[in-house]
């Protein structure tokens, strides 16, 4: 029996970042069903099927977004509030990859309801490693709410 590929939704404004994501990810076999946004309204158009993804079944969420906290439109923390405000995404998992070590941050990712938050390594081969392990993991090991 194959199994579903799981669509991993990036949210990151960075290249480099996106393109050392993609880099580990692909290492691990974890590329085929990447959909990289750029910006926070990006993200939440795709995840409700509006703007250039009008049309998208919503109903085939990601297995997990990776959502930065430094993003133009809407910053991160807006964006993990409205997906938790909405009936449809409320349980969506949500892992916040960010550079961002405040404790403020990490607290306010929390109350809003992050599953987890990892600070991007600033060593390539620790950044890769982590990526490696979250994209793993919630891809093949984790059960969502819909599996």
């Amino acid at each position: 029996m194959k199994t579903k590929k799981r669509t991993i939704l990036i949210v990151e404004d960075n290249p480099d970042d996106e393109a050392l994501i993609l880099l580990a990810l692909k290492k691990k076999e974890i590329s085929e069903n990447i959909v990289i946004t750029h910006d926070g309204q990006e993200a939440l158009d795709y995840l409700f099927g509006k703007g250039k993804f009008a049309g998208r079944d919503t109903d085939d969420l990601p297995a997990v977004v990776f959502l930065d906290l430094q993003l133009p439109k809407l910053d991160g923390h807006e964006v993990l509030q409205r997906i938790r405000a909405s009936a449809k995404t409320k349980l969506q998992p949500v892992v916040i990859l960010t550079s961002s070590d405040e404790a403020r941050d990490r607290l306010r990712s929390y109350d809003l309801g992050a599953n987890s938050y990892v600070c991007k390594p600033v060593d390539f081969n620790d950044f890769d490693s982590a990526v490696e392990s979250l994209g793993n993991y919630w891809t093949r090991i984790n059960k969502t709410a819909k599996d």
